[in-house]
């Protein structure tokens, strides 16, 4: 099987990695360009813990194939820092217990902000229907729930966009 080349941005950086057809995403973030961010979870879709921003979008990266990519923007948890400064996502999750075991935490931070960013307002409903992609078997989503509802009302959670 023939590799194919594949540019795309990542977390704000230019990245050209070689693929094979029909590669996923996720496998291309971890083992490509050394990501570990997003997590297998399922491999099927199920459980949303590989959740990335493709051009500011939610996508399970185990369903992507890479060469869906080429050109795009993606964002992982690993580009929502600023340096040493935690998103303001990241600080209400922290604040808020949000995350016990943290596997989920990725996916949710990362359905989180596409929401916060198409609505910086959102209702619990919404935020609960934004996350509903993502499983999570140990909070018991209240604690995630009032994280970003907290990120939101505090409006820093479009500080680094």
């Amino acid at each position: 099987m023939a590799k194919k080349p594949l540019h795309f941005r990542l977390n704000g950086a230019e990245k050209a990695v070689f693929v094979d057809e029909g590669q996923n995403l996720l496998d291309v973030l971890r083992r490509g360009v050394g990501d570990l961010t997003p997590k297998y979870g399922c491999g099927q879709g199920a459980c949303g813990t590989c959740t990335v921003l493709v051009d500011g979008e939610p996508h399970l990266s185990c369903l992507t194939l890479a060469e869906a990519v080429e050109g795009r923007r993606i964002t992982t948890t690993g580009g929502l820092a600023q340096g040493n400064q935690l998103h303001p996502l990241q600080t209400a999750f922290m604040e808020n217990f949000a995350a016990q075991c943290g596997y989920c935490t990725p996916g949710m931070l990362m359905a989180a902000k596409a929401l916060l960013d198409r609505n910086p307002s959102p209702t619990r409903q919404e935020v609960v229907e934004a996350i509903s992609g993502n499983i999570c078997r140990c909070t018991g989503y209240e604690p995630i729930i009032n994280a970003i509802l907290e990120a939101a009302k505090s409006r820093g959670a479009r500080q680094y966009g």
